[in-house]
């Protein structure tokens, strides 16, 4: 019988291309990866992997194996789910990967009642870009994102994974609501010329952000950069930038931001997706109707 264990590491492999990326992911070594994959090899009697330069190319015989083995692991987290289900408690491991924005405006509040409804429920939470936390769920090293898809874009489909709409947030151009602050803008079109704070380069919302200067007719003058969207609250504030800010961030509860609106009124989406196979697990269940909750009203889809 094939070890589970080889398996695995056979579709990590397929999942993130090479094998230094497998043990970083697994906490093993290299070399100890290597071996275990040749171990697999001889258990099969097949070649599955080949050299291709400084990585390792699947063979025919290698891709069948991983695509039977992603059926295999789904088995087993559906199984897992099901013992689950059949305990009245509670309890176990949820690992739930976050970007910003949904860590400051949800988390807090589903946190809490998470605690106080099932006490045996350990929750653990790490930020994560939604982008690469889609990814790590596909690749299990989450259980469950949120993640967030802003006006006219989309993401590559993972057909692994689901998707629960979780909060639709509006958003606005931020300036400062002091009359004497250095910068600051009554529109859209009127802040052409002067210094933004938006988000790193690659990210979805600095993408769209940009696009939306674009259309506007002008490229915008990104003077800071971060992902840290208390500092674009402090940044605007204070009069040194202006920025786009979601309704998540907690704009309404900021008297030192004034917001305008934006051409056509976007609104961002905010959702989460586990694993089809693990959906139905008690753990991510229970977090779910906490983060769905835990959404201010006036966000909720």
């Amino acid at each position: 019988m094939l070890d589970v264990r080889k398996l695995r590491l056979l579709r990590e492999l397929k999942i993130r291309g090479t094998v230094a990326g497998v043990a970083e992911a697994l906490s093993y070594s290299p070399s100890s990866v290597s071996q275990q994959l040749a171990a697999l090899e001889k258990e099969v009697g097949a070649v599955l992997l080949v050299k291709s330069g400084r990585r390792l190319r699947f063979t025919p015989q290698g891709e069948l194996l991983a695509q039977h083995t992603a059926n295999i692991l789904d088995a087993l987290d559906l199984a897992q789910s099901a013992v689950a289900d059949a305990v009245s408690t509670v309890s176990g491991l949820v690992r739930i990967a976050v970007f910003q924005s949904a860590a400051h405006a949800i988390l807090p509040s589903a946190l809490s009642a998470l605690a106080a409804d099932y006490p045996d429920l350990r929750v653990e939470v790490t930020e994560r870009e939604p982008e690469r936390g889609l990814f790590e769920v596909s690749a299990r090293d989450f259980d469950l994102v949120i993640a967030e898809q802003y006006p006219g874009s989309t993401r590559a489909l993972r057909s692994d994974l689901d998707r629960a709409e979780l909060a639709t947030d509006s958003i606005h151009l931020a300036t400062s609501a002091d009359p004497s602050a250095r910068i600051r803008t009554t529109s859209l079109e009127g802040a052409a010329r002067l210094p933004w704070v938006l988000e790193p380069e690659g990210t979805a919302a600095r993408t769209w952000a940009v696009q939306l200067c674009r259309s506007a007719g002008f490229e915008p003058d990104v003077r800071f950069e971060t992902a840290d969207l208390v500092a674009h609250i402090r940044l605007i504030a204070s009069g040194n930038a202006v920025g786009l800010l979601p309704d998540l961030v907690g704009v309404d509860e900021q008297p030192a931001l004034r917001l305008l609106p934006l051409p056509g009124s976007p609104r961002r989406t905010v959702f989460t997706s586990a694993r089809r196979a693990s959906a139905a697990s008690p753990g991510v269940v229970a977090a779910r109707r906490a983060l769905a909750a835990a959404v201010p009203a006036h966000c909720r889809p």
